[in-house]
Order: C-alpha cells, then structure tokens, then sequence
C-alpha cells in the first residue's frame, strides 16, 4: 500500500477562474485570473504552500536563472525570488517579455506568502494543486476508487479525496491541512 498523504478542501474544476475563495474565512471579491508563478530554487515551501492555496506555481531544484527567465517570459509567469543579484537585473533581464518578478525577503514561509498575496491581492484561485507536480486536483467521485491507495484510518475516517490529474497522488482535509488553514489565518491577521 502506497502512504499518500494531503489535506484537501472542497474542490471545483477549472483553471483559476475569476471568482476566487476567501483565505482565513474572510470572503474576497473577484479580482480577475491570478498570473501563474515560477519559483526560484531558495523558494521550494513557498511553491509547495502557494500549490496548496491553489496557483499555478513551477519550482525545479535544478532551474538555472537563465532557464528560470526563458520559462517566465515564454509562460507569462511572475518569478518569485530570494536571491539578490538576480533581482538586481530581473527588470531588465524581463523588459520585453510577459513576466514580472516579486522579492521575498523573509525567511518565514508564511511571511513569504502575505508577501505574495500583498503582491497580487488577497484571494486565491478556486483549485487546488498537487503540492508534488502542481497538476491539478480533482474530486474523486467513488470512495472505494481511493482503497488501498490511503491508509486504512484515513480511509475509514475520511469521506472526501482528491486525485491529482498528472501524477495521481491522492489528498484528503487532514490535520495537516487544518494547522496549515489555521497558520495562515493568525499570519493574514
């Protein structure tokens, strides 16, 4: 049995439509398509946690800061950055193409994130992402299609999965996903 674990909320399909779910409780009003991210390699939580949150984000342990500025440019994608120097000459390195880029100063994953969200506003896309491959989640429809792929508690205990569309890893609204909500709510303040 393959140990898969993800928290999970109630899901719908589409691909960041412009209605957008409240973060911490508090309800946010449209604001239009969220740009998809590209990370750099010091911001590996971040990506998993905006995953989570549902954006579109690319993050590689092995992306050079070239590759990372062809893919931001070709994909329109906004470069989240820790590193200094490539921040320096991201304005220009960017000129011209459809990408912007965002400075992360804190060392704080969920500092990292009111960065981003006070960067783009405060709502997120209506997906979730794989926090593995950044595939999309869908619900899955049939409980028995998911046993023996969990746990047997959580398949027992827990009535609602979600299957990523690309690499199949299954989540379901566990603690982890519980605390998570819960960090980011006392952070959002």
């Amino acid at each position: 049995m393959q140990k898969r674990m993800g928290p999970v909320a109630p899901l719908t399909r589409g691909l960041g439509a412009p209605c957008r779910r409240p973060i911490g409780g508090v309800a946010v009003p449209p604001r239009g398509l969220t740009a998809p991210f590209i990370a750099d390699v010091m911001l590996g939580r971040l990506a998993r946690w905006l995953r989570l949150l549902g954006f579109d984000t690319l993050y590689s342990t092995d992306i050079t800061d070239r590759e990372l500025l062809r893919i931001a440019r070709q994909e329109g994608r906004t470069i989240l950055t820790r590193d200094t120097h490539f921040v320096g000459g991201c304005a220009s390195n960017i000129a011209g193409g459809r990408a912007s880029c965002i400075f992360i100063k804190s060392d704080d994953v969920f500092e990292q994130m009111k960065e981003v969200l006070s960067a783009i506003g405060p709502g997120v896309p209506d997906v979730m992402r794989c926090l593995k491959c950044n595939g999309i989640l869908e619900p899955v429809t049939d409980k028995a299609g998911v046993e023996g792929s969990v746990p047997e508690y959580v398949y027992r205990n827990f009535n609602r999965f979600s299957r990523c569309a690309l690499c199949g890893n299954i989540y379901w609204e566990g603690s982890h996903f519980r605390d998570f909500r819960e960090r980011l709510r006392k952070a959002l303040g």
